[in-house]
């Protein structure tokens, strides 16, 4: 069920974040962010978001829980909020959103799911917090 997304290295531990490099990469070719920056930029939210993951379990459909992170769907102009609390440029908001969304459609290719979780991100934006570090194991 959820055993094949786990076990493809899509974590990055020593990031600070859960998306992968690829995810990264895309992101910030199609956001305008220099690749270097992004990490940073994950990493933020992360520290941001991972003390929130309860509410989000509450609030969002949960559309993936993985050892190393769980994954959500939001309202569209979630990211808004996000960048405004953070302090984030307009690129920058779009880089980190992308990132989150790109790292649900990686995810969605390995387990089958893409075509559903890809018609999803049509009409809602995803969320991917990172587990364990904000639980401090």
């Amino acid at each position: 069920m959820g055993a094949g997304s786990a076990g493809n290295g899509t974590g990055n531990g020593d990031g600070g974040h859960p998306i992968d490099g690829t995810a990264l990469l895309k992101a910030a070719a199609l956001a305008s962010v220099p690749a270097d920056r992004l990490p940073t930029l994950l990493s933020s939210v992360q520290a941001d978001l991972g003390p929130r993951l309860d509410d989000y379990r509450r609030r969002y459909e949960r559309i993936e829980a993985a050892p190393d992170r769980e994954t959500f769907l939001v309202e569209p102009d979630h990211w808004d909020g996000i960048g405004a609390r953070l302090g984030l440029s307009d690129r920058e908001r779009d880089a980190v959103a992308r990132a989150h969304e790109t790292a649900v459609e990686r995810w969605g290719s390995t387990t089958d799911r893409r075509a559903e979780f890809e018609a999803a991100l049509e009409i809602r934006s995803a969320v991917v917090i990172g587990v364990g570090n904000a639980e401090g194991e």
